[in-house]
């Protein structure tokens, strides 16, 4: 027992290794995790107090236990039968399936990622790019929605900058948990996106299991009061206009409701801009009839370092504005209860009038909708007649008029076009730069559905 035994420095350091990651992941990691989590709840316990709709505890729930709840789920139990024996595979191969599919869908909140990282860096970009403003929001209609129900944003989809302005200006109410595209799963960007709290989907699923296992998920975070955002349209509007929804996640919302359980609140949300960033590669995909989106990492470097020269040599100017608007709360028990036999399409198209209704106009929205439906160059004076007369046929929508004057947003909305090089000036009035006009036109149809309803 006493004598001396000769190893390899190698094999010594591996042994060391081997008996440092045991004692870590024995003793060192699960004090360490405690440590964080207790820290944790107290965190989660003082935002609460705060918040008008407080965390749920589904959603601090450590995303490993949710795996687990998740894939040991009686209904997906019966889908990895059901996908074993359609694809004539053994059930610990679908089951091993299911359980790839949970771990891409499951997030890991973290409430010190959420409102000490996300909420500030989304309130600093918005502010530096948009002259943010907050259209119709009816405080007292949200202080009656009941404090157990669980709320859903459905909110219209022009640009990735949806998700970072409406969780800046929902963050003194609530976290909101988003679903996500592709687009988001590279790393380190998804690592950030799962301890914000939100769910990657994928827009083509190959499989029934795979839809199967999102309901659930989705069904689970429904009835655990989880406050919930998102996007009917299924993705970004090509051409400016609000489109037919998509039913998937809504239907899994619905199906995930119990009558008689917790209800389910739906919240319309409206969005605007002056720009979006993305809109020549939309307007690009929608003249391709494809929703393939060529965004070259050179074409948006190029644009990062212009922003930041421009701000170094004191030439830097916002681009112009951006709003959301909240619309009026629908129960799903009051809906149901209001139109029996009503289907999910019936909800779809209810909500996405909904929020039709509330999205802003805005100064290049509202330039550029008289540009595009006249028939030849307009003088200044009759776009500021016309967009007078806007006001007049939109008494309940929210418009932003800067100093409430229309003479000064026409000079707004025809400064940030004309910037950007999409207007013909001479003697006989101002014109749509031809190459330009299917942009521009995708501005004026953000707010076209508004001016079509009153006009009829």
């Amino acid at each position: 027992m006493t004598s001396t035994v000769e190893l390899p420095l190698w094999l010594f350091v591996l042994i060391v290794l081997f008996a440092a990651v045991t004692f870590a992941s024995h003793f060192l990691f699960p004090s360490v995790r405690w440590f964080f989590r207790r820290r944790m709840e107290r965190v989660v316990a003082r935002l609460n107090e705060r918040l008008a709709r407080p965390i749920e505890p589904f959603k601090l729930a450590r995303r490993y236990d949710m795996i687990q709840r998740l894939i040991y789920d009686p209904e997906v139990a019966r889908a990895v039968a059901d996908h074993a024996r359609e694809e004539g595979i053994p059930e610990n191969v679908a089951f091993e399936q299911a359980r790839r599919y949970a771990r891409e869908i499951v997030p890991s909140f973290s409430a010190t990622a959420y409102f000490g990282i996300a909420i500030k860096a989304a309130r600093w970009l918005s502010q530096s790019l948009y002259r943010v403003r907050l259209g119709h929001y009816d405080e007292e209609e949200f202080r009656h929605v009941d404090r157990e129900a669980t709320v859903v944003f459905v909110m219209n989809h022009r640009s990735n900058m949806d998700y970072v302005l409406v969780t800046w200006l929902a963050a003194e109410r609530t976290a909101l948990t988003y679903a996500v595209g592709e687009w988001a799963r590279v790393w380190p960007l998804s690592r950030l996106i799962k301890a914000m709290g939100a769910y990657f989907i994928r827009r083509r699923p190959r499989n029934d299991l795979y839809r199967r296992v999102l309901a659930r998920y989705v069904g689970m975070a429904t009835e655990g009061g989880v406050t919930q955002a998102i996007f009917p349209e299924g993705g970004l509007s090509l051409d400016g206009a609000l489109a037919r929804p998509r039913l998937g996640l809504l239907k899994y919302i619905v199906e995930g409701h119990e009558s008689g359980g917790r209800d389910v609140v739906f919240v319309p949300v409206a969005v605007n801009y002056d720009r979006v960033f993305e809109d020549r590669i939309l307007v690009a995909a929608a003249q391709k009839g494809e929703r393939r989106f060529q965004a070259r990492i050179s074409v948006v470097a190029k644009f990062i370092v212009k922003q930041f020269w421009l701000r170094l040599t004191g030439r830097y100017h916002r681009h112009g504005y951006a709003a959301a608007s909240f619309g009026a709360p629908l129960s799903l028990e009051q809906f149901e209860a209001e139109t029996p036999g009503a289907t999910v399409e019936d909800l779809g198209r209810r909500l996405m009038k909904r929020i039709g209704e509330e999205v802003p106009v805005l100064p290049v929205p509202a330039v550029a909708h008289v540009l595009i439906t006249a028939d030849g160059p307009v003088t200044r004076h009759e776009i500021e007649r016309q967009i007078a007369a806007m006001v007049e046929v939109l008494p309940g929508t929210w418009m932003q008029l800067p100093r409430d004057d229309t003479a000064y947003a026409v000079e707004v909305g025809l400064r940030n076009l004309r910037k950007r090089g999409m207007l013909v000036e001479d003697d006989q009035g101002i014109t749509v730069n031809e190459d330009d006009r299917p942009v521009v036109a995708y501005y004026a149809k953000s707010i076209a559905h508004l001016l079509c309803t009153r006009s009829d």
